[in-house]
Order: C-alpha cells, then structure tokens, then sequence
C-alpha cells in the first residue's frame, strides 16, 4: 500500500491514493449492506419487504441531504476535519443502527450514516486536486475501483456475516472498521487549506448559478440520476427474485452474488483513462448500448447463466458511466470542484433514491419481467439524452472549460 502508483501525481503524498481507494470502499459499502438483508430485516421487524426495502432508500437519500449541505464545505474548509468528523459521525449511526430495537431507530440511524457518507465525494475531490491535470481520470479511476469493490464486498459480506451471526453484526462491524479508517486518515491526509472568500450561504447558492451557467454539468447530471436509477432498481430487485422461486436462496448465497460487480471494479481504472485521452462521450454511449443489451438476456428471470451475465454486464456499464462523468466534473476549477460534485451527486442519489425505492412495488406488480422492462425504460431515456446532448454540441462547447471530449 506504501508504493506509490503510476497514476499518482508528484502532489500527491506516497501511498495516499490506495489508502484514499480503500477508505472510498469501506465508506460506501455503508449505502449497501441493507441490500441483501432485506429478507431478514423484514422477518426480524416483522413489517413488509416494501418497508423494509427502506433500509436501502434511507441511506441513499441521508447521502443526497449530505452533498446538498455539507460537501460544498470542501470549498469553504479545509478537507481533513470536515471528512474526520463525518466518519466518526458515521461510526456513530452504525452502532445504532446495530443495537436498534425499532425500525424507525434503524431507518433514522441509516439515514445519518449515509449524510455521514457524503465525505466519499471530499475524498475524491481532494484527491483530485493533488493530482496532476492530465491524470486526474486515472486518478478517479483508482478511487472508483476502490469504491466499486467496496460496493460489491458490501453485499456479499453482509450476506455472509448475517447467516453466521445476524444482521446486526452487520452495521456493529462496520462501525468499528469506520472508526479505525477514522483513525488513520486524521494521520494521513494533508490539511489542504481552501482559500474562499465567501460563507457557507451564498456558497450554497452558487450551486444553482454553477448548474445554470453550465450545460455540460446538467447533462452529466441527468445521465448520473440515469445511471444511478437503473443500478439501485436492479440490485434492489435482485434479492427479491432469488430469494423466491425457483431460486429460494439463502441470505448468504444472495450475497456472494455481489461479486457480479467485479467487473465494473475491474474496468474502473481503463475507463478513467479513457477521459484522459479525450473519449468520454463516445464511450457513454458505448456503455449505454452495452446495458441495454445485456438487459436484454435477463428478461426471463428463471434463467441462472443469462440472468448473472446480463446483471453483471448491465452493472458495469452502469457504474462506467458514472465513473467517466466523475472524471469529467472533476476537472473544473478547484474553486469550484466541490460544488460540482454536489451538483452531479446529488442528481445520481435522487436517481438511485426513487430506482431503490421502486424496486420493491415494481417486482410485486409485475415480478422480475417488470423490473426488466422499467430497466430498459431508463436505458432509452439515457440514450435520449446522450444523442441530444451530442446534438446541440453541449460537450464540444463544455470542453473548452472543462475538458476534451472529441
């Protein structure tokens, strides 16, 4: 972990970029161990999978109240105190959340561990900002790999853990993992002082000012709410499909299917050095074809091999997308990057709020085939507005102040 990447840059401290990829995969492994606890969490509250589908809504939606209020902080404070803070924070809820007598405690403790969550997008933001210009996509692609294994063990650890002692061990665990992070990054991280002029009010502001003035932010924006959408209804759905028939799976076999975002861990990297050569868009639209298509071979839902190649190919470009249009934002202004990140974050979690908490009424309303077909719903609209952004030349004209995209 000491060695220092390629794709670091010389402002970036020896080793810092692996252990800022690590601290991305435990922070966000938070938003999903509820995911395939579902079943249990319903059986142990005794309430209906639509409200215990809410353990995966809350988290989502106290991550979107934490980058509206609290990571435009990164532009008006120094980074170091404002991410240690949020993990001790986050530690915090977690052990509630692991001793909740109630739902409500649980719900309300999730909702506060996921605002807590929201230091993900500091750490990304500052790591940026250490880096070079020319590498910050690599940069990203190397938290994003971090963060995409964290996404995927989340699942299947939690799975895992839950069969062998119970979903509270779940949320007791990872608390203690946030504090130890907490730890170690109060050591680690630079204090990278900002030098704002402004308060926290009119910073807030800008942020609207930041979208209106900017129509490539308001693209990425509308492909990230896309992106995110479609991957919280399919892994929110996925549980609900294998733990009924013909499957019936346990908790713990539901979770080692986490593993099928592996490749959407493994294409982080390549991807971010994508955008550093300029193909950010040609390739989102590669990749929404790609999810389109390997929809496409779920559509049955009683078919094991299709079903987990389809899944895992829709995850991947799912999550690419996303990873490129991280890359892109991150290349404003240091002023601004926070804001920035706020702006296109909060668009994917409201997307991923609404595609979480509609998996569970869409997979009782129609089963698996309608989860399917509200995918590739969402798969069109994006491809909608990839073709329309191309056309108008949004990109071509953001490229000038934001970056190359040819």
């Amino acid at each position: 972990m000491d060695a220092e990447p390629r794709t670091s840059a010389p402002g970036l401290p020896r080793g810092l970029t692996s252990v800022l990829a690590v601290a991305c995969g435990l922070i966000v492994a938070d938003l999903y161990y509820g995911q395939p606890l579902l079943p249990e969490l319903a059986a142990s509250f005794r309430i209906p999978a639509g409200v215990a589908g809410l353990s995966v809504v809350f988290p989502q939606l106290g991550y979107a109240i934490g980058l509206v209020f609290v990571v435009p902080l990164g532009d008006l404070r120094a980074t170091r105190p404002l991410i240690v803070g949020l993990l001790v924070l986050n530690a915090t809820a977690l052990l509630v959340a692991a001793l909740a007598p109630a739902v409500w405690l649980l719900l309300a403790a999730l909702t506060a561990a996921g605002l807590a969550a929201s230091a993900i997008s500091m750490i990304i933001v500052l790591a940026t900002a250490l880096a070079r210009h020319d590498q910050a996509g690599a940069v990203v692609g190397k938290l994003m790999t971090g963060l995409l294994t964290g996404i995927l063990l989340a699942r299947t650890i939690a799975g895992a853990v839950e069969e062998v002692a119970g979903w509270r061990a779940v949320y007791g665990g990872s608390a203690v993992l946030i504090a130890g992070l907490a730890t170690v990054l109060h050591r680690r991280l630079p204090l990278h002082p900002t030098s704002a002029t402004t308060t926290y009010l009119p910073l807030l502001g800008s942020i609207a000012g930041l979208i209106r003035r900017e129509p490539f932010l308001r693209w990425r924006m509308a492909l990230g709410l896309v992106a995110f959408a479609s991957i919280q209804l399919l892994w929110s759905a996925l549980p609900l499909l294998l733990y009924a028939k013909p499957y019936e799976y346990s908790t713990g076999t539901i979770g080692l299917h986490g593993l099928l975002g592996a490749v959407g861990a493994l294409m982080a990297h390549q991807l971010g050095r994508l955008h550093d050569r300029g193909h950010t868009h040609r390739a989102t639209g590669i990749l929404l074809a790609l999810a389109a298509t390997a929809l496409a071979l779920t559509t049955d839902g009683t078919h094991l091999i299709p079903l987990l190649v389809g899944v895992a190919l829709c995850s991947a470009a799912t999550q690419g997308i996303h990873i490129l249009n991280q890359a892109s934002l991150l290349t404003y202004t240091p002023a601004a990057r926070s804001r920035a990140s706020t702006a296109y974050m909060t668009a994917s979690f409201f997307g991923g709020t609404v595609g979480g908490g509609l998996a569970a009424p869409i997979h009782s309303a129609g089963s698996w085939p309608a989860v399917v077909a509200a995918e590739l719903a969402i798969c069109a609209i994006g491809g909608l507005i990839w073709v329309i952004s191309r056309r108008r030349g949004r990109t071509a004209a953001a490229s000038k102040s934001i970056g190359s995209d040819p």
